[in-house]
């Protein structure tokens, strides 16, 4: 390509992309006091503006060990004709508007065997960007609450609407799990602004009878009816008592309501840019300290587990291989019966293990008997940039069986997976002790999210030990066809055996859980460990799918 026609991004004023130094960090970052709404529409323009590209440059900073950008992601919801539409055109007018992406979904039911926030998650801001957000995944449960609670008013509803504490139960449990998934977004460098925008019924009816066209409403609900809007308001205030995180933006009066947002904004990127402080300026050896020494903290805490014996003395069962090859057939065909018998559930197969552990010649197996078109296989190496750029899990997340698109697979099948956390990145120091020792519990609620709806999670910890290993090590480097497989990483890992089996042990110990267990399998013997791997998924699909 040629340089005329290269892709850059926005450049900002010089002021802007100059290093920075401590005194420019204190006078950019420091938030604005937000109860005295005392900046005028054009010191709040540069302001915005200028905290937006500091925000971006949080993201170009070096050295890549200290840089943690946050993006910043802004949740609109609330009444219709309340200005959110005018006080998000009065944003994107006031910033740089390459650099604001707008997003917006209207309500609908949230699809089958997922959770609620997972149809969303392609839309995430990256690291160090503003994104806003109408609708989001709070449209999609407001509607299907709506739904629950008004059906009595819709003549073509075949369901009677349900009792005032069913659908609060619905509501509050729902409400629980999404508030976990925004602390997990913010943990790992998403910050959330939630804006709900609000008139009262008077303007509201006013609004709707003027002649200003009107948008595409968010929850698809009749607000020309004052009792819809009644258990709206009911299911409104459900909402924003129990999460106390949402901003009231009072839409009477829609020019005074796009000031009050905007201020809001710029106090979440500012709050953004506080958080990566620390990145931007030199860190001094007294603060350097200080954090070693809270980090060594943290870590103290951190018990490792003792390691099992399964995972240190591998059985070494044998079988014959024509035995094998009948046994084998028999099982793949009673595993793709169950599978096409699970009424449209989705299915996610985690394999986890040491290096030349059978991860793939397992998969191989699983699918043979499967049409392509059944399943997805996603071999899962290092992240790429624009992926390190987004929340750990996200990358994951985007990968799932998905309603949304047109493929007709619904079962993933993952070679290596979100684990990687915990082990790997644990290991070389990828991630932070922080990171990885937070990640146990933010697994355990991304799988207690995926089974709740239906998700069906089989996940497998494939055992091997280090002299069967290097044997297969040996294989690989004699076998042209196979060399591929082996890495200078393989062998270099071998010298970190024992700190790779200490994290399997403290993984299967912290993450066994009823919803999504784990099961060990020995591989030293190849042929068993691929029956064993069958007659696990057996037995867990005829669990839940009918015997």
């Amino acid at each position: 390509m040629s340089k005329n026609n290269k892709t850059t991004e926005p450049t900002a004023p010089q002021a802007l992309t100059a290093q920075f130094s401590e005194q420019i960090i204190d006078e950019r970052l420091t938030p604005n006091p937000l109860s005295q709404f005392s900046m005028d529409k054009d010191a709040l323009r540069l302001a915005l503006v200028t905290a937006q590209y500091a925000l971006r440059a949080t993201r170009q900073q070096t050295p890549p060990i200290l840089n943690k950008p946050t993006g910043l992601l802004v949740l609109v919801n609330g009444m219709e004709q309340a200005g959110k539409g005018t006080a998000v055109k009065q944003l994107r007018q006031w910033v740089d508007p390459r650099l604001l992406k707008v997003e917006a979904t209207v309500g609908d039911c949230p699809l089958a065997y997922q959770p609620i926030w997972q149809a969303h998650t392609k839309a995430l801001p990256r690291h160090g960007d503003v994104m806003v957000y109408f609708g989001n995944w709070y449209a999609d449960l407001l509607y299907n609450v709506m739904r629950m609670a008004t059906s009595d008013n819709d003549k073509s509803a075949k369901d009677k609407a349900l009792p005032i504490a069913q659908w609060q139960a619905y509501l509050q449990q729902q409400l629980i799990k999404l508030q976990a998934f925004e602390q997990d977004l913010a943990a790992n460098q998403t910050r959330l602004l939630k804006c709900w925008f609000h008139v009262d019924i008077e303007t509201l009816q006013a609004r709707l009878n003027d002649d200003e066209a009107d948008p595409q409403f968010l929850y698809q609900i009749d607000w020309n009816s004052k009792k819809v809007i009644e258990t709206f308001n009911q299911v409104a205030t459900v909402l924003l008592r129990q999460q106390d995180d949402w901003i009231i933006i009072d839409g009477d009066d829609k020019s005074d309501a796009a000031d009050h947002f905007c201020h809001e904004v710029l106090q979440a990127m500012q709050t953004a840019l506080m958080s990566s402080k620390i990145n931007t300026v030199k860190i001094s050896v007294k603060s350097k300290a200080k954090k070693q020494a809270q980090q060594a903290l943290k870590s103290a805490k951190f018990e490792p587990v003792k390691i099992p014996k399964y995972l240190k003395d591998i059985d070494d069962a044998e079988i014959d291989k024509s035995d094998y090859r009948d046994v084998l057939v028999e099982k793949q065909v009673r595993l793709a019966q169950l599978l096409r018998a699970r009424k449209g559930r989705h299915i996610v197969f985690a394999f986890e293990g040491m290096d030349a552990a059978g991860k793939g010649g397992a998969i191989k197996r699983l699918v043979a008997p499967l049409d392509p078109r059944e399943y997805q296989i996603y071999n899962i190496s290092a992240p790429m940039l624009y992926e390190l750029q987004h929340p750990y899990l996200w990358r994951f997340w985007t990968k799932l069986p998905n309603e949304q698109t047109d493929r007709i697979s619904r079962i993933a099948i993952f070679d290596r997976t979100w684990y990687g956390r915990v082990l790997v990145e644990r290991i070389e120091g990828f991630a932070t002790d922080e990171e990885w020792q937070r990640a146990y519990d933010e697994i355990n609620r991304f799988e207690a999210d995926l089974a709740a709806a239906g998700t069906i999670v089989i996940k497998y910890w494939l055992a091997i030990d280090k002299k069967e290993q290097l044997k297969r090590f040996e294989a690989r480097q004699e076998t042209p066809h196979k060399q591929f497989k082996l890495t200078d990483d393989d062998w270099r890992n071998r010298d970190k055996w024992s700190d790779y089996v200490q994290s399997a042990a403290d993984m299967l110990a912290r993450t066994d859980t009823e919803y999504a267990p784990w099961c060990v399998i020995a591989t030293n013997e190849k042929r068993q460990a691929r029956l064993d791997v069958l007659d696990h998924a057996i037995k867990q699909l005829s669990a839940v799918c009918g015997s």
